[in-house]
């Protein structure tokens, strides 16, 4: 037992180590930046580069713009694979076998090989240096993952739970609505989890679609304070731990759901959806 605290102690220090060093510079003066201290809280600790990140660039732009984009990827994410893994795993069609071998295969190549067709089909479209363009491939790069997901998690909610709420009136999208979505709730929390990271932290695309900085997603935003000749490291460390809390936030609001998911009682989903008639 003491053997097992002591590695996750171990490893928990490693995590978090390279958090401690962010915090120090993001509170480091600026004649300070590369000092070789080691102490959580320099001396002399100032915000001065919070308020110059807030006040002064257009950090908040770039994290509206980021917000936006990953809320409609998670819509988007979640609302397409749990109807398109509701479909592979409840029915029964010709090309079954071979769109969910499709799906599997797509995710043996990498985002960036996938960038000069993705690129071409979205000049084709209109859509360079547009919101709509970048949502629209991190939608696709994040759906094969989420729809194998959720398809294997329904696979697991017995058919007899809709078959009874059949029975009692329900037709096939009510009992898939109150019934299979509300039981898949941690499988729903993971896509939408992953889905949203897709989007949060991508750089690559960004770079590629988004030109105008008026428009630039938080990654592309803080890469601006980095150059050949120089690096704002105190401007660097206070946007990539603003960057982070809403990730963390998300992850704590939504890691409940993990456990109260599956909390209610199957017979209770029935009885609701009976009562919805």
């Amino acid at each position: 037992m003491a053997l097992s605290y002591l590695a996750l102690f171990v490893f928990t220090a490693f995590a978090l180590y390279p958090i401690s060093r962010l915090v120090t510079i993001a509170l480091r003066p600026g004649d300070q930046l590369l000092s070789s201290s080691l102490a959580l809280i320099p001396r002399g600790a100032t915000l001065a580069n919070f308020r110059i990140l807030i006040f002064e660039t257009p950090f908040l732009r770039w994290l509206g713009n980021s917000a936006l984009i990953a809320l409609a990827v998670t819509i988007t994410g979640v609302a397409l694979a749990s109807t398109a893994g509701y479909a592979l795993s409840r029915f029964r069609f010709l090309s079954r076998s071979s769109t969910l071998n499709g799906l599997l295969v797509t995710q043996m190549f990498p985002a960036t090989m996938l960038l000069l067709p993705l690129y071409l089909i979205l000049i084709k479209l209109s859509l360079i240096n547009s919101y709509l363009g970048v949502i629209i491939i991190y939608t696709a790069t994040a759906l094969p993952f989420c729809i194998w997901q959720l398809k294997g998690y329904y696979d697991t909610i017995p058919l007899s739970l809709e078959e009874a709420a059949g029975i009692d009136g329900c037709t096939r999208w009510q009992a898939f609505r109150l019934i299979v979505l509300p039981l898949s709730a941690p499988a729903l929390v993971i896509t939408a989890l992953f889905s949203f990271m897709t989007a949060w932290n991508e750089y690559v695309v960004a770079a590629l679609v988004l030109q105008d900085v008026e428009i630039f997603t938080l990654p592309l935003g803080l890469k601006m304070f980095q150059s050949n000749m120089s690096t704002q490291w105190g401007l660097y460390a206070a946007g990539a731990l603003l960057v982070s809390i809403p990730v963390v936030l998300l992850f704590l609001v939504l890691s409940r759901y993990l456990i109260s998911g599956l909390s209610p009682g199957a017979v209770k989903k029935v009885e609701a959806a009976a009562l919805s008639r």
